[in-house]
């Protein structure tokens, strides 16, 4: 059974977040502090953790960094103010899964988690094709979970890697911003919806530090493609 932790000082939120959890049968605890947030994530126990940006005693953007700086991954989605793009894109840089506006539809959150939670389990099940990809100087090892550049770690988040995963798959092939949206996000793109950019952005970043060649292309108005060996 996943476990979800939501660190959120909306008490009667997450409470009403508690119940249609426990609908799914997912376990659920909360905390509504900053500093008590990222001691009970640090404790490795949960399988997602639902961050407010708004927090008392340590925002929910330093909580995330601090969480991305530690050992222990687990994907974040995002909890944000409805309009407020700036936190939305500096989240998704500094390691966000994905987020979500509040307020929001409580179906919707349990949608969004259940895909998060479907991409973590993905990365741990067992695989029935070939284990390593290599392109165009990058190496990306399903097995263990690892993608490499010039064989040095990336350290790419649960969505990056299936981001990545999915363009390695078919190099010089375009694949639309929609369908990457479907795949990975479990979401059809929405309009200004900048998210999955933000996370084709840090792969990029990623990839820069140990070379300087362009590796994914976009194209504008069709999408991206990884670019074949040269």
């Amino acid at each position: 059974m996943s476990a979800i932790l939501m660190i959120d000082d909306d008490v009667e939120l997450c409470q009403l977040v508690s119940e249609y959890l426990a609908l799914d049968e997912l376990q659920f605890h909360a905390e509504h502090t900053g500093p008590a947030g990222l001691a009970e994530a640090n404790s490795g126990q949960y399988q997602l953790i639902l961050l407010d940006i708004m927090l008392p005693g340590m925002d929910g953007l330093s909580v995330l960094k601090a969480l991305r700086q530690g050992d222990n991954y687990c994907p974040v989605l995002m909890l944000t103010a409805r309009g407020d793009d700036i936190d939305r894109i500096v989240g998704l840089e500094l390691g966000a899964d994905d987020y979500l506006a509040k307020p929001f539809n409580p179906r919707e959150l349990v949608a969004r988690i259940k895909a998060i939670l479907r991409r973590a389990e993905l990365m741990q099940a067992p695989l029935h094709t070939s284990s390593l990809l290599e392109v165009n100087g990058l190496t990306l090892n399903r097995k263990n979970r690892q993608a490499q550049c010039q064989n040095q770690d990336l350290n790419l988040t649960v969505t990056e890697f299936q981001l990545l995963e999915i363009l390695m798959q078919q190099p010089g092939i375009v694949h639309t911003k929609d369908e990457l949206s479907q795949k990975v996000l479990g979401k059809r793109l929405q309009m200004y919806d900048r998210s999955l950019d933000m996370h084709i952005s840090n792969i990029r970043k990623k990839i820069s530090q140990y070379s300087a060649e362009e590796k994914i292309k976009t194209l504008r108005g069709s999408g991206y493609l990884l670019l074949p060996n040269s």
